[in-house]
């Protein structure tokens, strides 16, 4: 098997390098043979034709998976943007209601007064915290979605062949 394949590859190492002088020559027959008549054989030319239709489609194909990644890559880069404005948002909310719970609770002349001060900003801190995950849950749910649907019609595209 790896003799077969080694001499598939020195062909065409051989036929590229042949094909290559003889265009080089301005496709002089007198000064190299042309690649076509390196073996006067049926099954060579029919191996060739083979050989190469099967190089372009491998092309091909890799160049549709390189485009699927990269529109996979597009959709990951924006849904991770959004999570992060989301995470940065959510961060800044939470530090300037911090703030202005702190200030109210030193303010507070009476006990009463800042456990109330206390309570209610862990209250709102809290019901603020299980918004924002659920939203960012949603998110990442989007973002999965996203990524995938690039993956799922090159699939697709694969089954139909």
């Amino acid at each position: 098997m790896i003799n077969k394949v080694l001499c598939n590859a020195k062909y065409l190492l051989t036929f590229m390098l042949q094909r290559t002088m003889w265009l080089l020559s301005g496709g002089n027959t007198s000064l190299i043979t042309p690649p076509f008549r390196t073996r006067a054989t049926p099954r060579a030319a029919l191996m060739e034709t083979t050989m190469f239709d099967k190089f372009e489609d491998l092309q091909k194909i890799g160049k549709e998976n390189v485009d699927t990644a990269l529109k996979s890559f597009g959709a990951v880069s924006k849904g991770v943007q959004a999570i992060a404005v989301e995470v940065a948002d959510f961060n800044k909310k939470s530090f300037e209601e911090g703030t202005a719970a702190l200030e109210k609770l030193l303010g507070a002349k009476t006990l009463d007064k800042a456990i109330e001060v206390q309570t209610d900003y862990f209250k709102t801190a809290y019901e603020g915290f299980v918004a924002k995950a659920s939203k960012i849950g949603e998110l990442y749910a989007d973002l999965a979605k996203e990524t995938y649907k690039p993956i799922e019609g090159a699939i697709a595209k694969q089954a139909v062949r």
